[in-house]
């Protein structure tokens, strides 16, 4: 049916269970699965990671998971409006979410067009980080890909690898500093424009076209996944690759830094804090099974991150045992990983080119998914909090628009010569670890106790039909929110100013626009609640009050309706027995 200009367009449900499952999958499987999880598994005590890492899963991870998915599905409502019918005095949580976002969609795609950059070199002749023969390579490049190399740790230490070169020299053409930002890299700038148009027309449609999209971009990323694995377990060096990440070093867990990045692990990879369930759980139908489906996407976003591990390790160990050094001198995290460490380990495969091609589609589909549904989630946000202007017909395709083009002018400064100093900026401040815990401790505390555990164990059993175990509530109230808080003053405590390939140390400027940056959303919950507190009316017992009660149009649950049956009941015999006493 064509749309009627300036009617109210409705907002829509998912076209299928699957859509919603396969939508959340790839939003909490993303890079951090692969690129971060398996490296913090080596560096923090191999297998025994996994016992902080699992504490963090059942008291804070599942618990909240299923939290924010049950919220979106009561309310039928995006990441801020949602909190103003549940509780208005928290509403600033939901404002502080999508600024997070907010901030994310502005560096996070920039990872995107690096990746396409590879991807579209891996299909050259020669691999461009396999040789020392290029234009940007310096006299001290050596490659590690060469056959019948010989090296000693000297000359390791004196010379830089070819893939080194390639990503700072002709990737990044890095500056000196944050300070020289210098001219823009045209290249990554088109790579740029292409992955912007990719997100825009996989969300343009709203849940309409992100549910057909996540067919492809959620499960391929798996089937490229189990490629590199399989290519991996082959080949020479795997097995000790794979025993130096899940050895167990037991006296770590003394270790406070190691609880603090479990737990930062979970916050990041189960996408909690910014309501990206909850916008995702709000296009579910009232009576969907979210008890039952986060459970399994928990175990799927977990099990996923561990047999990454194997996947990166596995090829760790043959490099290592190629070049003659240990494994810890070639095991990398985050973009040194996928944009060093990994494509050196391809470049001494027979068929490079074919391994490349195959690792770099599954960095971008892996992002790429988190990213257009990170996008999705803020248009739904401000959507459904100005559905008279926003939901007409073709308001939505252009505020994308819009919104796309801030983003994109907003990190162009992000691929110039001196960008990825500002990349890391965003990175570790304004989508740090510090503020979604803190987002989470509020969060955990409102639902726990102002909106009630109880009151929301009701909710979750009236839309599923199944009652969640006593755990979870003993988790809303207590263990969520006291695990959050000691992370979050943790990390406070054990802060450490950003650097720069463990050498560049950015100027004050920079660290205080960093922390502008975090504060900026940490800040906006109590000033939120502050600010109504002062603007409403009445005593300040009466504000806290009405402050705290949910909406009254919620949906009734069956045991809210027998109450008032039974009230009414009562209330009727009531009026019934004084009508006979009177009448005597």
């Amino acid at each position: 049916m064509d749309r009627i200009e300036g009617q109210i367009e409705e907002r829509g449900y998912w076209g299928s269970k699957t859509e919603f499952l396969l939508a959340v999958a790839g939003n909490v499987v993303g890079l951090g699965n692969v690129w971060r999880f398996p490296y913090l598994c080596y560096k923090y005590g191999g297998g025994a990671f996994l016992i902080p890492y699992l504490v963090f899963v059942v008291t804070c991870g599942v618990p909240l998971f299923l939290l924010e998915t049950a919220m979106g599905q009561y309310t039928q409502e995006g990441g801020i409006t949602c909190w103003h019918r549940l509780c208005p005095l928290a509403e600033g949580i939901g404002y502080a979410g999508q600024l997070i976002l907010l901030y994310s969609c502005m560096y996070y795609i920039v990872i995107l067009s690096w990746a396409l950059f590879y991807l579209i070199f891996s299909f050259s002749p020669q691999l461009p980080w396999a040789s020392c023969d290029n234009t940007w390579n310096t006299d001290d490049c050596v490659n590690l890909a060469a056959k019948n190399l010989t090296l000693n740790r000297t000359t390791l230490i004196n010379s830089t690898p070819a893939a080194t070169e390639f990503w700072e020299r002709r990737v990044l053409s890095l500056s000196g500093g944050i300070e020289e930002i210098g001219k823009i890299n045209w290249e990554i700038l088109l790579c740029l424009i292409a992955m912007w148009v990719i997100c825009y027309f996989c969300i343009w449609k709203g849940v309409k076209s992100t549910g057909k999209v996540v067919y492809f971009t959620a499960t391929f990323p798996y089937v490229m996944l189990l490629v590199l694995l399989i290519r991996g377990l082959t080949l020479p060096g795997a097995l000790q690759g794979i025993v130096f990440y899940l050895y167990p070093e037991p006296a770590r867990l003394f270790d406070p830094q190691v609880w603090m990045e479990a737990g930062a692990q979970i916050f990041f990879s189960y996408a909690l804090g910014t309501a990206s369930l909850t916008v995702l759980g709000s296009y579910n139908k009232y009576n969907n099974n979210c008890y039952r489906d986060s459970l399994w996407l928990c175990l799927l976003n977990s099990g996923t991150s561990v047999v990454a591990g194997f996947a990166v390790f596995s090829v760790l160990g043959f490099m290592a045992q190629k070049q003659g050094v240990p494994i810890d001198e070639v095991a990398e995290s985050g973009p040194g990983l996928a944009f060093i460490a990994y494509p050196q380990a391809i470049a001494m495969m027979p068929c490079p080119q074919l391994w490349a091609a195959c690792f770099f589609l599954m960095i971008i589909l892996l992002g790429l998914d988190t990213q257009f549904v990170a996008m999705e989630v803020f248009m739904t946000s401000v959507m459904d909090l100005y559905p008279m202007v926003l939901r007409k017909a073709g308001r939505r395709e252009i505020f994308l628009l819009l919104f796309c083009l801030f983003c994109f002018f907003s990190q162009l400064v992000m691929v110039t010569e001196g960008g990825m100093y500002v990349f890391q900026l965003f990175d570790y401040y304004a989508c740090s670890g510090a503020c979604l815990l803190f987002l989470c401790v509020f969060e955990s505390l409102v639902m726990g106790w102002i909106f009630g555990a109880e009151r929301m164990f009701d909710v979750i059993e009236d839309m599923t039909n199944s009652r969640p175990n006593y755990i979870f509530m003993l988790c809303w109230k207590y263990l969520t929110p006291l695990v959050s808080l000691v992370s979050f003053v943790c990390s406070l405590v054990k802060y450490k100013p950003l650097t720069f390939n463990r050498w560049y140390v950015y100027p004050d400027w920079a660290y205080a626009l960093g922390w502008l940056l975090a504060l900026s959303s940490i800040l906006m919950v109590p000033a939120w609640a502050l600010g109504q507190l002062i603007v409403e009316k009445g005593s300040l017992k009466q504000r806290w009050r009405h402050l705290c009660s949910p909406d009254t149009n919620l949906p009734l649950t069956c045991k809210q309706q027998t109450e008032i049956l039974e009230k009414a009941f009562i209330a009727e015999m009531e009026n019934l027995r004084e009508t006979q006493t009177k009448e005597t």
